[in-house]
């Protein structure tokens, strides 16, 4: 890696595509869980999906962002957000699971009921009323501390039995990164081949990611719905990061990107954010028109565009 890229610094962001409610559910997370607060709204005018709602919040301390922007791309549980209720951080973590559960359970659909597991004494998966899916754990306190949301990969189908594979990619894509757990699936497990990845977790840019492979059926595979936003400093870093991640040149468009997984990324700069959200709407939307025609970002280009030069 050239000496030119240093490590990110902000965290990689999830990224959220809804159709029209981005707003609504930005604000009922918001509601749901402890330290959550939208930080700004800003609308992106005259794009192909006519104006959109950009939205950035917290949820539990973890930085999102969320856009309404038509209804192209349907969330699944290829990728969900374990939510870690730890007691020696939390000291009432048994009861607010349960209270997270039931707000998040409103109008959603189980996939794993609020129960005990051998992995937990309180576990529950979900898909809430927009779609987005929770895994709601109550951790063991004695290991190493996780924060409180972690996004976390499913790798199904074709996928399936990369996820190791996977994560030593992105370890070595970013610079401050480190491996965590990683546990097997062992024999007798079937449809999961002996071998292949139950669990494991590892740290990019400060955000801790989990991922495993599931033998399982499951009629999903990754999608837009959910990408991971990566905020660049330099013209030389939105190069490096789109040179190592993009897979698929169909997929390149507006700094969004696939990579060999087929995991979207937005490789950003994060000059943009500053732009969007404190520019006037006359700059805002000729940042708009010019990010609009790129694949790749142009910061130089972005800058003049805002400046109207």
């Amino acid at each position: 890696m050239s000496d030119g890229i240093k490590s990110l610094t902000q965290p990689i962001t999830p990224h959220l595509w809804f159709d029209k409610d981005a707003k609504e559910a930005a604000a009922f997370y918001c509601s749901v869980f402890p330290d959550s607060k939208i930080t700004s709204v800003t609308i992106l005018y005259d794009t192909p999906s006519g104006d959109c709602d950009l939205v950035s919040f917290l949820v539990w301390g973890q930085p999102f962002m969320a856009i309404s922007a038509g209804p192209l791309f349907t969330f699944n549980p290829s990728i969900s957000f374990i939510v870690n209720f730890d007691p020696s951080r939390e000291p009432n973590a048994s009861e607010l699971i349960d209270e997270v559960w039931n707000k998040l359970s409103e109008g959603g659909t189980p996939l794993m009921p609020l129960d005990k597991y051998p992995f937990s004494e309180r576990f529950g998966w979900l898909q809430d009323k927009y779609g987005v899916s929770w895994q709601l754990m109550l951790t063991n306190p004695d290991g190493e501390p996780r924060p409180p949301i972690v996004p976390y990969m499913m790798f199904v189908g074709d996928n399936c039995g990369k996820a190791e594979e996977a994560r030593a990619f992105y370890l070595s894509v970013f610079r401050n990164a480190k491996p965590g757990t990683l546990v097997r699936y062992g024999p007798g497990m079937p449809p999961d081949k002996e071998g292949t990845v139950m669990f494991t977790d590892f740290m990019l840019e400060n955000t801790w990611f989990a991922a495993m492979d599931s033998a399982h059926e499951h009629k999903f595979q990754f999608s837009e719905a959910i990408s991971l936003l990566v905020h660049c400093e330099t013209q030389e870093e939105i190069d490096y990061y789109w040179d190592k991640l993009s897979a698929f040149p169909e997929a390149e468009q507006c700094g969004w990107l696939k990579d060999k997984y087929g995991v979207s990324w937005q490789i950003s700069p994060a000059a943009m954010d500053e732009m969007m959200t404190t520019g006037t709407p006359e700059q805002r939307e000729r940042v708009t028109q010019a990010f609009m025609k790129m694949k790749k970002f142009n910061l130089a280009e972005l800058q003049k565009a805002f400046l109207g030069s």
